[in-house]
């Protein structure tokens, strides 16, 4: 590439994308919304016990930095010139809850994963103080019922049960954030000054937030039992907050922060009242604009803070439907099944059966979310028959992620009143074409991918390009670039598609009530809870041959006797 076409190129935006299951670093051209290269580095989840689902955070530091350099080095393979980034936005993973020490730098615990569910016995505890036991009780200042999914009782949880993270917040050492908190500081400098901040979006998740004060809420936080002073400083989404400090971006100032489903909304351009967009990642997410006046829902969506793209900008609100399984269920189909070897072999595996055959998937493997709240569920697959096959259960799964969708869908419906005429989708599993027409058919609505789906990384790149001190990046109706897209249209008639969303719904009820938090007594002294099933197996087979050796016996003196006589 010649250098008159650098420069003409103008400037670009870099986008750290922190995932659940994955880091990416991606580069746009601010003028035209392209994305010219990106790495991406895998992050390993660690599953200590039955529920409990953790990361490192200095693995994750580790693969940002790694994906910085690997993007940048790409750049300079392809004669860009790296130092047209003019600013970094970053997306991240929300609720995800991280502690550390302020004065070594050093995380002390593992990262606590927003799909972990260790602090069911924690919930209960807290729910005994609520008048009512009412799981709603803050719902009108957080937006938020009260769940193992957001960060207030994963930070309760680690002061209850982590010596180090208990003497830490003694000492006034200990600084608590989400990904998004753990990496800006990092990068802007860690110890040696890094800044300690947040976003409206990421703080909206924690249930320590008032959405209506934009503000640390005083009264939940001692609810909680949370010092308020090792919460992050609050900040608008798109506004100067530091400069990195390491590494060939040096310099470059950090200027967009958002959670990744309020990134996702704002790269889809979802800017109107009535908007959304429904993201597959690791879980799935539907957001729909609200505007500015938050929206209580009746139906067991989250109100949870869209964006606020500016200090001085208004804040926009939206509700949310969470499902915690969504791409997570492939995964689990080929780490744990084994049924497939990569997770694009799904599609082949589904486009094959082309239909379920009556078989349903309810993949709660850690409880059901929006529109339920239900941590009892645990997932299950019903309907087999002697027919089913693995080809069978990879399209049931593929139809578990569209019917969950089909849900908050219906959910956002009732809430809003007005029905959504078509649902604008993006993230990884939006390339398996199979799983994108199911999701019209369910839906009985028309679905709309961009063309290009990186629309999570997309919408942080572009609060960091917005930002006051920056300004290359114009979020004007007028000057946002045009998307292409492809469609999806209804195949199946709307009866079809009700009969199997009946039956879905069916199989849910069956998921629910498997578990609760309280573990088998120890004084339990029946013989069946300390030896093994096999012993049980081999000693009732032993017993029925015996049974049949008596019986046998029996007989044959009987007649012995007989022939006496």
């Amino acid at each position: 590439m010649a250098a008159s076409q650098r420069v003409v190129m103008g400037p670009l935006v870099g986008s750290i994308d922190q995932g659940t299951s994955s880091t990416r670093f991606l580069v746009f051209n601010a003028k035209t919304a392209e994305l010219l290269s990106h790495h991406q580095v895998e992050i390993q989840q660690k599953f200590p016990k039955e529920g409990w689902v953790e990361q490192d955070p200095k693995e994750i530091l580790k693969s940002v930095h790694e994906c910085v350099e690997k993007t940048c080095e790409k750049l300079q393979q392809l004669n860009i010139d790296i130092t047209n980034i003019k600013a970094i936005g970053v997306s991240n993973q929300r609720e995800t809850t991280v502690v550390w020490d302020k004065t070594t730098g050093e995380p002390l615990y593992n990262a606590i994963v927003w799909l972990d569910l260790r602090t069911q016995s924690t919930v209960e505890q807290l729910l005994k103080r609520i008048p009512g036991q009412n799981k709603a009780f803050f719902k009108f200042r957080t937006g938020l019922p009260l769940s193992t999914y957001f960060s207030a009782v994963k930070i309760r949880w680690l002061l209850d049960n982590v010596e180090e993270i208990k003497q830490a917040v003694a000492d006034g050492r200990a600084m608590f954030g989400t990904i998004d908190s753990w990496l800006i500081w990092s990068l802007t400098g860690g110890k040696n000054g890094g800044v300690h901040c947040t976003d409206v979006t990421n703080a909206s998740r924690t249930m320590l937030f008032n959405i209506h004060s934009l503000e640390w809420d005083p009264e939940v936080c001692r609810f909680f039992d949370i010092p308020m002073e090792v919460l992050p400083k609050v900040r608008s989404s798109s506004e100067i907050y530091g400069l990195m400090k390491s590494g060939a971006l040096t310099g470059v100032p950090i200027s967009g922060c958002l959670g990744d489903q309020s990134a996702a909304l704002v790269g889809q351009m979802c800017f109107q009242d009535g908007q959304a967009k429904n993201t597959y990642g690791t879980g799935c997410f539907l957001l729909c604009n609200t505007g500015q006046k938050p929206v209580f829902s009746e139906h067991g969506l989250l109100t949870t803070i869209a964006y606020k793209l500016g200090r001085d900008k208004p804040v926009c609100y939206a509700l949310e439907g969470s499902v915690a399984i969504a791409g997570a269920v492939v995964r689990w189909l080929r780490d744990n099944l084994g049924i497939i070897k990569t997770t694009q072999e799904v599609e082949k595996l589904a486009a094959e059966a082309g239909t379920s055959y009556g078989c349903y998937f309810v993949p709660a493997f850690s409880g059901l979310y929006a529109p339920y709240w239900e941590p009892s569920a645990r997932g299950i697959i019903c309907g087999l028959t002697q027919f089913t096959n693995k080809n069978h259960i990879a399209f049931a799964a593929l139809e578990a992620v569209c019917f969950q969708t089909r849900e908050i869908l219906d959910a956002i419906n009732k809430d809003c009143g007005i029905p959504l005429n078509q649902l604008q989708v993006d993230g990884g599993m939006t390339n398996n074409k199979v799983l994108m027409q199911l999701q019209s058919d369910i839906l009985c609505i028309p679905v709309v991918k961009p063309s290009m789906p990186e629309t999570t990384a997309l919408g942080a790149a572009m609060a960091a390009g917005a930002a006051e001190g920056v300004g290359v990046w114009s979020l004007n109706p007028g000057d946002l670039t045009a998307v292409t897209c492809e469609r999806f249209e209804p195949q199946i008639n709307p009866e079809e598609s009700e009969f199997r969303y009946d039956r879905w719904k069916k199989a849910v009820v069956k998921s629910m009530g498997w578990e609760t938090s309280q573990a088998p007594s120890n004084g339990d002294t029946s013989i069946f809870c300390s030896l093994p099933l096999g012993f049980f197996i081999m000693s009732s087979i032993i017993m029925l041959i015996g049974a049949k050796y008596v019986s046998v016996v029996s007989i044959v003196g009987l007649r012995i006797e007989s022939a006496e006589d």
